[in-house]
């Protein structure tokens, strides 16, 4: 298997990592959580600042944790889509330079390809037909992964992104931001069934509903006027119930479509992705409803499960040992398919 060395900087974390046969051999996370608090969010022309400020040392740290140099790594990998633009643009340049200065192959790397890949680092024995759960900040998806660089989308949301729910809901509650990782561990004592809220379903035009796509704007507006009946009473409002009630709600609805969709495709590995793949109530659920159906649950160490370069890398990897290669011209993408991943590459 190729070494190969990726960048990625889509949205606020700076990362550079260097994977060898599915190993990890460094991983360089430099987080701007800090930098965007203030915000309540992340905010774009800030997150492309820090990653010009901090991608250099990103790399230098990379190459000494993983004491390799430029002449035993086989090819640079950048994601080039989708996320922020002016993000992605530093860590592509950044790719793109090392690869012309080293003599290297060059590999755009689709960012959610790379999401499906953090689970290969967890069994470097997978191999597709698998279905993806990708849950993030920006994505909700069923993925049937066919094979590598081939996709399809079974279902998506139609509205919020189940992350994103997670920081508006914890920013109902006045929680700070991110959202996910508070509204968890406030879950911890809060009691799930304290109050009754709507999964959100897509209703079908011939009757019934959609058995995958998702939506979760319904429940955030339940969570909103719990808590202004609440502040209306002047009662305390319950933040730990309502956190825990709202995180089984999230936790359940993916379970059951993820669930329905994998027996329904005959697909016998679940493997999940993406930030909100670290949420406890989800793993929990996931992992008791796969093994009533003999299903297998593949969850990334939570390291991998949010933006890391190691994913990238991986996948990258596996592109590069097919002879896929991309061209010096390649752009950076604020929306791009999965399904068209393809068109990223120039096979051999």
């Amino acid at each position: 298997m190729p070494t190969l060395l990726a960048i990625e900087t889509s949205c606020d974390e700076t990362s550079v990592a260097i994977v060898r046969n599915r190993q990890v051999l460094s991983s360089i996370v430099s987080s701007q959580i800090a930098v965007h608090q203030p915000y309540g969010g992340v905010v774009p022309e800030v997150a492309s600042r820090q990653h010009v400020e901090t991608v250099n040392w990103a790399i230098a740290q990379s190459l000494e944790q993983g004491q390799i140099t430029w002449a035993e790594i086989d090819g640079i990998a950048a994601t080039c889509a989708p996320g922020l633009v002016g993000a992605l643009l530093i860590g592509l340049t950044a790719g793109k330079t090392l690869a012309m200065l080293y003599q290297k192959p060059f590999l755009g790397v689709h960012h959610l390809e790379g999401h499906i890949y953090a689970s290969y680092l967890t069994d470097p024995s997978l191999q597709p037909p698998f279905l993806c759960l990708l849950v993030s900040g920006g994505h909700t998806s069923l993925i049937y992964v066919k094979e590598c660089g081939y996709y399809e989308i079974l279902g998506q949301t139609r509205d919020d992104a189940a992350g994103e729910a997670f920081d508006k809901v914890a920013r109902m509650l006045n929680l700070g931001y991110p959202g996910g990782p508070v509204i968890d561990r406030l879950s911890q004592t809060g009691n799930a069934q304290a109050f009754a809220l709507p999964e959100g379903q897509i209703s079908l035009p011939t009757g019934g509903y959609h058995r995958y796509d998702t939506s979760f704007s319904g429940l955030k507006t339940a969570v909103l006027r719990l808590t202004q009946q609440f502040q209306q009473s002047e009662h305390p409002l319950p933040i730990p119930d309502i956190a825990a009630s709202f995180q089984e709600t999230v936790a359940k609805a993916l379970t059951k479509r993820a669930v329905a969709c994998a027996l329904d495709y005959g697909l016998t590995t679940i493997a999940i992705g993406g930030g909100v793949a670290a949420n406890s109530t989800l793993r929990q659920h996931l992992q008791a409803a796969a093994a009533k159906h003999s299903l297998r649950v593949l969850f990334p160490p939570l390291k991998f499960c949010t933006d890391n370069a190691a994913m990238i890398a991986c996948a990258a990897a596996e592109h590069f040992q097919r002879g896929h290669t991309s061209p010096l011209t390649l752009g950076a993408q604020s929306r791009m398919a999965i399904s068209d991943v393809m068109k990223l590459y120039d096979a051999a």
